[in-house]
């Protein structure tokens, strides 16, 4: 049952992942417009949006952020690929025959890709962070804390009718 919920949580995962990748993919010398950050598009843009929108953050902050997004975007790419390029071929496995050695590699693979790509994910939020100052970082723990009470609330709402059947 474990290996099947991991299994699962690495398909999302990477479905997840596989989605954000199709959604992001742009040609390389096609810069955004201008305006594409101001308003929070491309690939710096939601994150810098969010900032903007919750913490307030400066037209500097601003700018270092999207510098950070966009020196770490070189890094990022090739590990969605491969998570991308592994979810096709696990599809392969899922419309074809079947091989259980050779889908269990590329999950292995797969998951692999998933650690370091959050491992990335992690160290780049940690730069984001240290751009706030102390008051906006005590702004965003206290809307992670509001979210996650939130989120606990609907799995706890959702799991309430259940137990009761």
């Amino acid at each position: 049952m474990k290996s099947f919920s991991f299994r699962l949580l690495v398909a999302a995962l990477v479905v997840t992942l596989g989605a954000a990748l199709a959604h992001s993919q742009t040609s390389d010398t096609q810069a955004p417009p201008p305006h594409a950050y101001k308003h929070g598009f491309g690939p710096a843009g939601h994150m810098i949006a969010f900032y903007s929108k919750v913490l307030g953050i400066t037209d500097a902050q601003k700018a270092q952020m999207k510098t950070v997004l966009q020196n770490e975007h070189a890094t990022m790419k090739p590990l969605m690929q491969q998570a991308h390029q592994l979810e096709q071929q696990l599809r392969q496995y899922e419309e074809g025959t079947f091989d259980q050695a050779k889908v269990q590699a590329l999950v292995s693979q797969q998951a692999q890709t998933l650690v370091q790509l959050k491992v990335e994910e992690a160290r780049i939020h940690s730069e984001l962070y240290q751009l706030l100052t102390p008051d906006q970082q005590a702004q965003l723990k206290q809307f992670e804390a509001n979210r996650a009470a939130r989120m606990q609330q609907r799995t706890q709402g959702n799991a309430a009718p259940s137990e009761e059947q």
